[in-house]
């Protein structure tokens, strides 16, 4: 007997604003990343039939919008080939890019204060992010936020990997000052 069930009809009050969030770190579009989770959760419902009921059921629908996003690169980067995006939910080895994530409540157990906070978390780190310049903003994203080898992006941009590592440091003073401004205040 599968240690999990599913139950479609809670997914949007449970599950729509974590992968609201996870998405949008990783889009930087409001539109695409509602889209990619309705995707998700459309998708979700054509295969229901293929929950094994060993994972719980965020866990899958997060896997199924992996998919979506994996795949929404892919679309955007045909110049380069298929983009290889690493998005490691929590990775053992290097916990860079998962701030967010980890920072998210389970929207299982959100109470509309807690609901509203995540919202306006999503939106202040939206907001600072479409504040760096546009290269600044692109390399935090491509390293930080989509977990991208090192080389992928220095072969992308055309830049040096000491380049790299100056940019993410400036992004994320940029990011850490912006954020302390317009969400810790």
């Amino acid at each position: 007997m599968p240690k999990h069930q599913l139950d479609p009809n809670t997914w949007i009050d449970r599950y729509s604003d974590y992968l609201y969030n996870f998405t949008i770190t990783r889009v930087n579009d409001r539109e695409i990343a509602k889209d990619l989770v309705q995707d998700t959760f459309f998708a979700s419902l054509k295969s229901m039939k293929n929950f094994k009921g060993e994972a719980s059921e965020r866990t899958w629908l997060v896997s199924i919008l992996k998919r979506k996003i994996i795949d929404y690169y892919r679309k955007i980067n045909s110049k380069k080939g298929k983009a290889e995006v690493r998005m490691d939910f929590k990775s053992d080895d290097d916990d860079e890019g998962n701030w967010l994530e980890e920072r998210v409540a389970d929207s299982q157990y959100k109470t509309a204060e807690e609901t509203l906070i995540n919202e306006e978390l999503g939106e202040a780190i939206f907001d600072c992010l479409n504040k760096l310049p546009e290269k600044q903003a692109t390399v935090f994203r491509m390293k930080t936020i989509e977990g991208l080898e090192t080389e992928t992006i220095c072969n992308e941009l055309n830049i040096t990997a000491s380049n790299l590592w100056v940019i993410v440091h400036r992004a994320r003073i940029a990011m850490a000052e912006c954020m302390e401004k317009n969400w810790f205040k």
